[in-house]
Formats: structure tokens, sequence, C-alpha cells
């Protein structure tokens, strides 16, 4: 695949090298900036992660890694004098004296064993909504406040906090802007901004089909990056709106563990164990050991969802400049029937009650079993260029049936629902690689930070969906009577390979950023470029193989050390599968991504905001043909409706604002319509599944002093406005009801011990998302998906 990386496809991403040396010359001289690297170690010798290293009278500063390292850069010349501190110990100060463009060198020694520290830091979990820096699977090297795009954290305390078990649950209640359209309960089906958010794990395209990969339990997941617009120069592909990032934990070399039980509505069980340390007495070798088990009924009659995950992971420390990590991932999910979480009718939304479902008793359940194995190399050169090598191979395989009614049969009757299902069993097989370097170097007064590397994956999906069979009765959507339903059975004699529908999607590329700093990196310009390849076969879909180079500029301004200034333009290549009624391949999917934007980090970095404004033009997007029906499967073929505008403005506050009060509050108006379509009645047609005002809020607030210290308290809610239905390309039906949802609960922290209650919808709404359609006889119906209705959790957790 790598031949068609022929040297005059390149000359453009040389060229931004070319403009960055170009702009070097240009610059005026000043002092070379230097470096301050560390290493903070406790009294017992073990290195100390997490310690907080700040230089006095300034917010300049770093957090040590799990090796207990530090790298403070773009210093001036000059003496200083260095902060070391950990919550709950007194204050470490150094000086030191930094030299014009020299490294210094340190060693700090905490009054506090490993051990220690370790207690010290659960006690001391007040503030652990704030994020200043992405991880380093996001490729960047510097402060969220300065990067020039809009990246939200949602840290593992946040997810606890709220008691969100997966994906599904609520993750998108912390980002600005972003929702979750109803869909089937084994993957997510996130917007942001008008588009599918494309989804990642530790920065590598997890994507095998629409319908695959098992979305990743929370047990597992680190922290969450939800990095609006494109990014599919420095990660993957990717759709204009946004992408997210599950980042998994990683070992830190500390030996510490931590056990839950939860239990809730619905008969939820739930245990999870945690287990981080060393396997060898060096300390080299490292180990995090992550298990969760969990059933629970639905809310729905005849629902269910069995699940458990294990994710260990090995690293081991090869020397100081070298590293591998070895992850691998299991999930396993047994559910009744996919697609039995829909409610439809004739008559409109929200008709029937919270607890319907056309599922049956006697169904086969669908087994879902997710692999995935991760390896990453890390080199560092020096201290200014580090080489990583990642690599991942992604397994799911899926036997069961989904269900999805022919419709409402009787003429003239809107209560008589014939109930339709068909196998679905499927195999995915996802293989990607990514090699990578920065780097940084100064040419005169100017700080390059260079980001360079080759981007590949390449997917199969065989499905079998063919075999299919009404089922039962006539079905009384309004007086259901459930039982005595022979179901069919499914012939799979041949293997899925043989039998299914194959699908082969895959990429690769080439892609090169510089990110130039003037006048001490106050402000900063980003050159970059990506060059990609889309490889598409499939008998459904025909032969697509598309090239573009996509081109990204930044600049970025810090008005203050706490406050910057940025904008970006930046375009993403997707490949569009499929065939339209003429059965000719769709050209690929474009879009342009405008945004302005402030950051700033409050009260030493406790406290961080972000406001953005964008536009996104995005180009050839599909939609229903219902023109054309495909006369073997009697659905409406897809055409490519031209073009879709979407703009908006988003803010995002996360963090504690005073002692012991951390929020999560976001707001977002979106506006999203098609602007150019071949059928002029359609442009002004709103896009599907965004919702224009989205206004999220997540209060906590711990007792830090007294009788009741680590007594908290939680509130939360989720509104959403000016909903528009998902799969509408018309302009009918296009709206649906406001959403509104609140939460609330209490937690309390007793040196190792935890516990946890919270209540969701504690006022009892009946929620949904849904869209209209068609059934098989030509009846317009509607189908949605609800929300539980007043639900409870509670777990207690221990740590050791």
């Amino acid at each position: 695949m790598m031949q068609s990386y022929r040297p005059n496809r390149c000359r453009s991403l040389l060229l931004l090298l070319i403009m960055s040396l170009f702009i070097c010359k240009q610059a005026i001289a000043t002092d070379l900036l230097s470096t301050i690297h560390g290493k903070v170690i406790a009294a017992d010798g073990s290195p100390a992660p997490y310690v907080t290293v700040r230089i006095e009278a300034s917010n300049h500063g770093a957090l040590t890694d799990a090796n207990g390292e530090f790298f403070i850069k773009k210093i001036k010349p000059g003496k200083y004098t260095l902060l070391i501190s950990m919550v709950g110990y007194a204050t470490v100060t150094k000086e030191i004296l930094v030299e014009s463009g020299e490294t210094t060198e340190l060693q700090v020694q905490l009054g506090a064993s490993g051990q220690q520290m370790k207690e010290v830091t659960v006690v001391g979990e007040n503030n652990k909504y704030t994020v200043l820096t992405p991880s380093n699977s996001l490729r960047l090297n510097m402060p969220l406040v300065e990067v020039p795009q809009s990246i939200t954290e949602i840290t593992k305390e946040v997810l606890a906090d709220q008691m969100i078990f997966d994906m599904q649950e609520g993750v998108t209640r912390n980002v600005s802007g972003v929702s979750r359209l109803g869909h089937w309960d084994m993957y997510s089906n996130i917007q942001i901004r008008g588009s599918r958010a494309s989804s990642l794990r530790n920065g590598m395209n997890v994507f095998i089909s629409d319908w695959s990969p098992l979305t990743p339990d929370m047990s597992m997941v680190d922290r969450i990056e939800f990095i609006k617009g494109p990014a599919g120069f420095m990660l993957s592909n990717g759709e204009p709106g946004g992408t997210y990032n599950v980042v998994t934990k990683k070992p830190t070399g500390n030996n510490q563990g931590e056990v839950s039980l939860s239990l809730g509505s619905y008969d939820t069980y739930r245990a999870t164990l945690d287990l981080d340390g060393k396997l060898s007495k060096n300390g080299k070798l490292l180990y995090r050991l992550n298990v969760a088990g969990e059933t629970r009924n639905g809310w729905r009659d005849f629902d269910y969802t069995n699940r458990y995950s294990i994710a260990p992971v090995l690293k081991y420390l090869i020397d100081d400049n070298n590293s591998f990590t070895l992850e691998y991932n299991l999930q396993s999910m047994q559910l009744p029937v996919i697609g039995g979480n829909y409610s439809f009718s004739k008559r409109g939304y929200g008709d029937l009650p919270i607890n319907f479902t056309t599922i049956e008793g006697n169904m086969d359940p669908t087994k879902i079993n997710d692999n995935s194995l991760m390896a990453f190399y890390e080199h560092k050169f020096n201290q200014d260029w580090k080489l990583t090598a990642q690599f991942g191979y992604f397994r799911y395989s899926q036997i069961g049936q989904s269900m999805w009614p022919s419709g409402f049969a009787v003429p003239g009757n809107d209560s008589l629902l014939q109930r339709h299902i068909n196998i679905w069993d499927g195999l995915g097989l996802n293989k990607t690689g990514q090699v990578f370097i920065n780097g940084t170097f100064q040419t005169g007064a100017l700080q390059h930070k260079i980001l360079g590397g080759i981007d590949m994956k390449y997917s199969n999906y065989y499905a079998d969906w063919g075999q299919t069979a009404d089922f039962g009765p006539l079905f009384n959507i309004y007086n259901p009577v459930h039982g005595g339903v022979t179901m069919p059975k499914w012939d799979r004699s041949t293997n899925i390979r043989t039998r299914g529908v194959q699908y082969n999607y895959g990429y690769n590329a080439v892609y090169l950023q510089d990110q130039i700093g003037l006048f001490n990196d106050q402000l900063r310009i980003t050159l970059a470029g990506r060059y990609t390849t889309n490889d598409v076969v499939s008998p459904y879909d025909g032969t697509n193989k598309d090239s573009k180079f996509t081109p990204r500029f930044g600049i970025s301004y810090s008005l203050d050390k706490n406050t910057s200034v940025y904008g970006v333009y930046d375009v993403s290549f997707n490949q569009t599968p499929g065939l339209d009624w003429q059965n000719k391949p769709f050209k690929p999917t474009t879009g342009d991504n405008i945004e302005f934007g402030i950051k700033r980090d409050w009260f030493g970095g406790r406290f961080t905001s972000s406001v953005a404004v964008y536009q996104i033009t995005k180009n050839n997007v599909l939609a229903t043909d219902y023109e054309h029906k495909n006369p073997a499967t009697n659905e409406f073929y897809n055409r490519q409706n031209g073009q879709q505008r979407v703009k908006g403005l988003e803010a995002d506050f996360q963090g504690e604002i005073v002692k012991g009060l951390n929020l999560v509050v976001n707001y977002a108006y979106t506006d999203g319509i098609v602007s150019k379509d071949s059928d002029p009645k359609l442009v002004g047609n709103y896009i599907p599944g965004i919702a224009k005002h989205i206004q999220n809020t997540w209060l906590t607030y711990t007792l830090t002093d007294g009788a009741l210290k680590g007594l908290r308290a939680n509130f939360g809610y989720q509104y959403q406005a000016g909903r528009i239905a998902g799969q509408v390309y018309d302009k009918s039906e296009n709206f649906l009801p406001d959403y509104f949802r609140m939460d609330a609960g209490l937690g309390y922290v007793i040196d190792k011990f935890s516990i946890n209650l919270l209540v969701n919808n504690v006022l009892d709404k009946y929620l949904f998302t849904g869209a209209p359609s068609a059934d098989n006889y030509g009846n317009k119906i509607y189908y949605w998906q609800t929300e539980p209705g007043r639900n409870m959790r509670m777990s207690v957790g221990y740590r050791f």
C-alpha cells in the first residue's frame, strides 16, 4: 500500500517545512529558551508520580509522570524558585539557576514514603475534574490552553461521581454540543457538531463497521478526550464534527488497588477490581489489571444485559529512554435481541408505556465477544525527540439476531403490528499501526514542535443478516400479549466468512506538522498536512479508492500565562461506502472547519474555561433517496445530497471554583442545515440528529473539614431544546420534544472506604430519542427509544 506515496504527492508536506524555515529567517533574535528537567522521589527512594512542580510567582509548571520525572520547557535564563507540592505534605522549595539554551537537571526528595503518598492522594482528591494537558495518545506535547483547537477532557473521577458504567450512560453531558442518538445497545452513536463522532482508543482508530466494536466498559477507562473539528491529520480519518478518544488505564508504578460493588434498580449488580503495581523488584516490570462484571435487567419487559470485561496491561521499562507496553482487552456482552429497545406507533412519539417492548421471553440471546491486543513502544532519543510506535489488533464476534417490524399490516388499523426478525451474525477484524515522532528544536528565536508519522489501518467485516422471518400473530401495541410464540431457527452450518457479506475498509496516510513559536513562544503558528489514500471494497458498496491532501493551519496567541486566543482551519476526508440506484459508487465526503476561540486556566489551574465559535461545510453527504427503492430488499437507496453547513457556539467550564466545590457546566448552540442540494425544495432543511440548544450542569460539593469531612453531594441536569429527529432528510416531522433530566446523589469518603448513592431522572420524566420512518406496507410510522424512569444506583468501594 505504501507505493501510493510517490515523491510528487508529498511535495505539499515538504513545502510546510520549507515555509517553517523561511519564517525562521525573518525572526528577531532573542535569548534562547531553556528547559528544566527533574525527578521527584519519595523518602524511600521510589518515584513520586503526580506531584505538582511549579515556578514560584507563576503558573508555569508540570506534573510528574509515573516515573517521577517532569519537564518544564520554554524557560528564560535566570534564577528561579521551584515549589514541589503534594496534598497533605509541606511544600518543598528548590533554588535553581537556568542557563541560556541549556537543560537544568535536578532531583528532589519529598518527606513522604511511597505508601504515605498513596494514602494522602486518596484523602486529597477534591480537585480531579481538571486536566491541563492531553494524553500522550493525542501526540500533543503542550498544555491544552495553548492548543489551537477545542479539546475537553473527562476524568475517571467525573465518571465515578456520575456512576457511568459505559459510553451510553451520560458521558456526553460533560462536553458542550455533544449528544447521543438512540440506537442498538452494543455501540455508541455520538454526535458532535452535526456528524457522528469517530471513535478512538489510545489514539488508534477502532472503527470496524457501523455496528462494531463494542463500546468500552468504564472500568478500564482512565479518561475520555473529546476533540472538536477534524483531527485526521494526527489521529486517523474522521468526521469534521469531531472525535472521541478513550484512554485506558496504564500502570503507574505504585502498588495499589481498588475494589467496588454496585447495585441498583432493575436488578443491577456490578463488581470491579483495579490492581496496579510492580512485578519485579527493580521496578522495571509494571502491571495493571482491571476486571468488571455486571448483570442487570432492563426497564422494558424481557430485556436484560449481562457483561464482563478483563483488561490486563504490562509495561516494561527497558531503560531510561525505552519502554514497551502490551495491553489486552476482553469484553463479553449478552442481550436478548438487537433492536428490542425500540417502540413503534402510527400515531406519534411517546404514546406507549416506558416498559413497552416487542421482545419475547423465549428468544435466544445475542452474544458478543470483543477482543483487542495493543502494543506500544516509546524511545526517547533525548529530552527533545521521541519516537512512538503502536499497533492494534481488534476482533469483534457476534452470534445473534435483530428485530425490526414489517409494519402495520392491516389497512386503516393503527394497533396491529407485524413483528419481524432476522439473523445477525458478525465477525469484525481490524488491524491498525501508527509510527510517529515528536520533537522540538530552535532556529534563531523560533521554537519548532514537530509531529510527523504514518497511519495505517485495514478492517474486514463479515455479516449474515440474510435469513429473515415474520413471527407470531399480529401484535396489538396497545394491548400487548406475550408468550406462546415459536421463534425461527437459523442455519449456521457454514462459516460466517462463507455465508456473510464481506466489507473491506482501509486507509494509509503520512502527515507532518510544525508548530512554530515566536516571541518566546507567545505566538504559535501551526502548519500541517496529511496525504491519505482510502480503500473500500464490498459487494454492496462497490470498490472505491480515493486519495487527497488535507491541510491544517492554526494560530494561538497567549494574552498572558493563563489565557490564549486561537484560530484554526482544517479539512476532513472520508470514504463514502455504498452504491446509488444506478450502481455507481459515491464520491468521498469532505469537510472544512473554521474555528475561533478563547481559553483560560483559573486559580492556578484548578478551573478551566473555553469558548469557541465555528463553521463546518460538509460536501457529498449521504441522504435517503426516496425516489428509488431496491427491489430485492424493498429499501430506499441512498444518494449524495450536496452540502451541509453547521455553525455554532460552544462554551465549557470545569474544575474547582472554591474549596470542595467542583463543577462541569457547558452550553452549545448548533445550527445545521442543508445548504445545497440537487432538490431545491430540501435546501434549508435541518440536519438530522442535532439539538439547537444543549445546556448541561453537574455540581459536586465535598466537605473538607469538620466531623463530616469527606461527605459529598452531587446534583446535575441535562437540557436540550430544538431537537431534530434522526434519519430525516425531508422537511416533515423534524422536531422532537425538549429534553430535561435531573440527577442527584450523596457520597462519603472516610480513610480508604467510599460510598456513593445516585438517583437518575429524579423527576421521573418520559425521555426518548427517535425518528419517523416508513414500514413495508407504505405506512408512516414513528420509532423511538426510551430512557429509564427514576432509578437508583449505589456503590461501595475500598482502596488498598
